[in-house]
């Protein structure tokens, strides 16, 4: 089915100003043609109508038989898609919402990245289901309480176009988390890089089972955000490091027994 743009029609009316825009069978308006012609107050009829109204004209129509003649609808398109500009009645099962009535495939790299975002999200919340059972450390629940508050936000923040602003996460802010991140055995006499074993507990397997995630997650979002050499949300990204950051702090209070 052929679209018919703003542009098409700017072309065709140029000085123009007819009272009615008649769209050919077979053809869609744009929504931003349709509202180029409400901007202008020039109303929008099918080439059936207009055909009914030149036989109107050699054969009126009595008022009687006014109200037999039909109504013609204009078929408005409800959704766009992303990669090719083009228009859709229904969305197709193969596609899915990026944004608004923007349609890509389900296996879009930006569809990806939320998908990332849900499963770690989910694995927050049995992390900290598994730590309740344990009778596991209160402040270690709440602080992934927080992990997972920012982790909402970025999905919100993703969905809606909008930029991402926060400002401290498990209590720090972007300055101590990376301070605490890059030198642990300043803050928490805990070596750098201490590689995870399982002699270390559950709780800590835990931890650096959602470091992981998010390192993975990070990932999906440069691969979806990056155009070229250029990444698109790169406020996203540097919170998904950060976060990753707040988990390896985790660590080593953990380890530290700054949780007990």
């Amino acid at each position: 089915m052929k679209v018919i743009t703003e542009a098409i029609i700017r072309e065709e009316l140029k000085a123009k100003e007819p009272e009615i825009y008649y769209v050919e069978e077979g053809k869609l308006l744009s929504p931003a043609a349709r509202e180029y012609l409400h901007q202008r107050r020039i109303k929008i009829g099918t080439k059936e109508e207009k055909e009914m109204l030149g036989q109107k004209s050699q054969n009126p129509v009595k008022e009687e038989e006014k109200a037999t003649v039909p109504e013609q609808k204009v078929q408005i398109p409800k959704y766009t898609d992303y990669e090719t500009g083009a228009f859709y009645l229904e969305k197709p099962e193969h596609m899915t919402q990026l944004s608004g009535n923007v349609l890509v495939a389900k296996n879009h790299p930006r569809i990806y990245f939320r998908g990332k975002l849900d499963s770690l999200q989910a694995l927050v919340i049995l992390s900290q289901a598994m730590l309740a059972e344990d009778q596991g450390s209160r402040k270690i629940i709440e602080d992934l309480n927080d992990i997972k508050r920012v982790l909402m936000e970025i999905m919100r923040c993703d969905v809606l176009d909008i930029k991402f602003e926060n400002h401290s996460v498990i209590g720090l802010d972007h300055e101590q988390l990376r301070a605490r991140s890059h030198d642990p055995q300043k803050f928490f006499n805990i070596k750098q890089m201490m590689m995870p074993d399982y002699t270390m507990g559950k709780t800590y397997a835990i931890l650096n089972h959602l470091r992981t995630a998010i390192r993975e997650t990070e990932v999906a979002g440069t691969t979806a955000f990056l155009e070229g050499a250029k990444c698109t949300r790169s406020d996203i990204i540097e919170e998904l490091n950060r976060l990753s950051s707040a988990i390896h702090i985790m660590m080593c209070m953990y380890l530290a027994g700054l949780y007990k």
